[in-house]
């Protein structure tokens, strides 16, 4: 199964990360008691009983259950670094851009008598600044998976297969059947 392309946004900005996450099941604890503000709402945010976090805590129990491992993982991760993150997507979304690298079946409409088959295609492909914060602001935003894709497809398309506007005019891409998508700041 590929990985959403929110998933991905936030996998590239974790790659900005200066130090690396607490892996303990201990220190992640400590670390979610910390920034929730206490065991009760660190138990709320991972769906189990307080006396659970306070276990985990104090070192009591140490191998987390693996849906409990990902939810820790996730919700560590997720609160890491706040201001590298920040400063990450805001580099990407003003000056750096993003790139986007997939496997995937593009279809086309274009003028009449143009092909528009669609076709599997190995693209990587820099995106000016302006994608990168529509995506990151449609993430943050709640956009589903569809809309997301949607805005990669209009990035692609400007610059992979319109030349950055200055061919083809017209022509609308189809951005389905994701194989493969990585994202790098």
């Amino acid at each position: 199964m590929v990985d959403s392309l929110g998933d991905n946004l936030d996998r590239a900005l974790e790659k900005a990360f200066t130090r690396p996450a607490p892996k303990s099941a201990q220190a992640q604890m400590k670390y979610l008691v910390k920034q929730l503000k206490g065991t009760k709402a660190v138990a709320q945010a991972l769906g189990v009983s307080q006396r659970t976090v306070e276990r985990y805590v104090a070192g009591k129990l140490k191998r987390p259950r693996q849906d409990l491992r990902g939810r820790m993982e996730q919700e560590v991760k997720k609160r890491w670094q706040p201001q590298v993150r920040a400063k990450a997507r805001k580099k990407a979304a003003t000056t750096d851009g993003l790139v986007v690298s997939t496997r995937a079946r593009f279809g086309f409409t274009a003028a009449a008598g143009t092909t528009d088959d669609a076709r599997i295609r190995d693209i990587t492909q820099a995106l000016p600044p302006e994608f990168a914060d529509q995506l990151f602001t449609a993430r943050e935003r709640g956009a589903t998976e569809r809309q997301l894709q949607q805005i990669a497809a209009d990035g692609l398309a400007r610059m992979y297969f319109r030349a950055n506007d200055s061919r083809a005019h017209g022509l609308g891409v189809e951005f389905t059947d994701v194989e493969r998508l990585d994202i790098e700041l």
